[in-house]
């Protein structure tokens, strides 16, 4: 009771601190305390525990002594590493998880969009997740028909807001997830992670957007690795790590500071030339006017075309929606391919076409080798399982024995760099945290052909390298990677060639230089 008390007064005291800053969401003291191999709150992870016979009375502190003020007008950029507890303080904020101590005060309703897709249905199209999801938020169908034309402009995904969620890449999702939580009448809105998989031009969409925002008198903390986004359209930063608040203040200051306390990797050298010589220079993926084709049902109003009562509002025809059309390259060994463009640009249909998990509708598609493939953060995971439980699962998933994994074990566990976390549910992970444990299992494999999509782009900038590293090493063990990514630094730095879509057709394909400074200019001059 003392601490609450004097928590409570501390918070008096700096009500008043930030003059003409109205104070909308506060804390203080603010701590979060899981439990080694344990759920906190549900009846599933209770009977896992039990079942496994796993009772770890350790505490692991995701969050310890937090105190954080959010102001009308604001938009923070929380910054850090991979558990460093920023999706704890965004579930903290958003009201969705219970401190273990200090206080917080909300003076404002809270929205969060905290995980791609989290409350999407895959089998429902985008245009009916946004009924919803809006409805599960409290608006009536009435309300959501007036949003739905700014939310289906904004997200900018064409027919594809008619197609199924199964068909989105993780890109696509954040379109529509953003742009269904920024049309939302909360004072606060809290953004988890959601940009770093968005490309170049959603980026400044959602920058743009969220100034737009703040003169609205609403506020936005937004949790991200796109630390130039940050720089650019933030107005405060906080740069947590190991749970409390490491520096706060100006994006450009605080941004630097955490820079510069990045590990300095040595990169590793390797000669391409010199592979490809050794392995006899092969084919491994050829694709030969490869075409995917979906079908969605189309109004008569969305093809402004008249029926025969004149309005056009009451018939529907078949329509061919072609996610990739005319696609032809050919992927030789000891390659590293980064695969770029916009979202919905056909790059996700590529990779799952390429693992046989999409059947090609026209052209021919040949692979030689094994393909071992990371498509979606967390895929496969059990989320009532720690993180060490899940590298056995997806080992053995993946084909492994648990003999192999064993062996493995301790080098997934080294090379995740999760520290205390790996002992935690998966449930509690961020996506960050979840693509150090995937990319971990997957890079220990040597697969034939490695393909990554979208993955990377939750990760810090520390586990960027780390993974740059660990990519231009299996080259030496693999036949070839494709990188689907929207990170061109990387693609600039690791990547051997480029490769640029652009609505399902190949726009570029050369040397990474090239082909980038091509897309750059295509998006600054939408």
């Amino acid at each position: 009771m003392a601490r609450l008390q004097l928590a409570q007064a501390r918070m008096a005291g700096t009500s008043d601190q930030l003059p003409g800053k109205t104070p909308l969401v506060e804390i203080l003291g603010v701590g979060v305390r899981f439990r080694g191999g344990r759920g906190r709150e549900d009846l599933q992870s209770l009977a896992y525990r039990i079942f496994r016979r796993s009772d770890r009375s350790r505490e692991i502190w995701a969050l310890k002594n937090i105190d954080l003020r959010i102001s009308v007008g604001e938009i923070v950029g929380v910054i850090g590493r991979n558990g460093a507890g920023k999706t704890t303080l965004c579930r903290v904020l958003a009201g969705l998880l219970r401190p273990d101590c200090g206080i917080i005060s909300r003076h404002c309703e809270v929205s969060a969009l905290l995980a791609l897709g989290t409350g999407f249905n895959a089998e429902l199209s985008g245009e009916e997740n946004v009924y919803l999801n809006g409805m599960m938020l409290g608006y009536s169908k009435k309300q959501l028909d007036r949003m739905l034309p700014e939310i289906t402009d904004f997200s900018d995904l064409g027919l594809f807001i008619k197609e199924p969620l199964k068909r989105y890449s993780s890109g696509m999702r954040a379109r529509l997830g953003f742009s269904i939580a920024s049309m939302l009448d909360a004072e606060v809105l809290v953004i988890d992670e959601t940009l770093s998989v968005g490309d170049l031009g959603f980026q400044q969409r959602a920058g743009e957007k969220m100034q737009r925002l703040v003169n609205k008198a609403r506020s936005v903390v937004v949790v991200t690795h796109q630390l130039d986004f940050v720089e650019e359209y933030c107005t405060r930063s906080v740069w947590l790590e190991n749970g409390a608040v490491k520096s706060e203040g100006t994006p450009t200051d605080t941004v630097a500071q955490y820079r510069a306390s990045l590990p300095k990797r040595t990169p590793v050298q390797i000669s391409f030339t010199d592979t490809r010589r050794q392995l006899k220079p092969r084919t491994v993926i050829s694709a030969e006017r490869l075409g995917v084709r979906f079908r969605v049902q189309q109004s008569a109003v969305a093809r402004n075309e008249p029926t025969a009562d004149g309005n056009g509002g009451g018939t529907f025809s078949e329509h061919a929606l072609w996610a990739l059309r005319e696609v032809n390259f050919a992927l030789q060994q000891g390659e590293i391919l980064g695969v770029i463009g916009r979202n919905g640009a056909g790059k996700t249909t590529l990779c799952r076409a390429l693992t046989g998990i999409i059947k090609p509708d026209a052209g021919r598609l040949l692979v030689s080798g094994r393909i071992t493939a990371l498509l979606t953060v967390g895929a496969g995971f059990n989320a009532q399982l720690s993180g060490k439980d899940n590298i056995l699962l997806g080992g053995m998933m993946l084909g492994m024995r648990k003999r192999q994994l064993r062996e493995l074990y301790p080098q997934i566990v080294e090379f995740a760099e999760l520290g205390d976390a790996i002992d935690r549910p998966v449930k509690t992970f961020s996506a960050g945290m979840r693509t150090r444990l995937g990319f971990s299992i997957l890079a220990n494999l040597n697969p034939e052909v490695f393909i990554i999509d979208e993955a990377l782009g939750a990760g810090d900038a520390s586990f960027q390298e780390k993974a740059s590293a660990r990519l231009q090493e299996l080259i030496a063990e693999a036949d070839a990677v494709i990188v689907v990514t929207h990170d061109m630094q990387f693609v600039e730095r690791v990547c051997t060639r480029a490769l640029w879509l652009d609505a399902g057709r190949v726009r570029a394909d050369g040397k990474p230089e090239e082909v980038l400074g091509a897309y750059r200019q295509a998006v600054q001059a939408v």
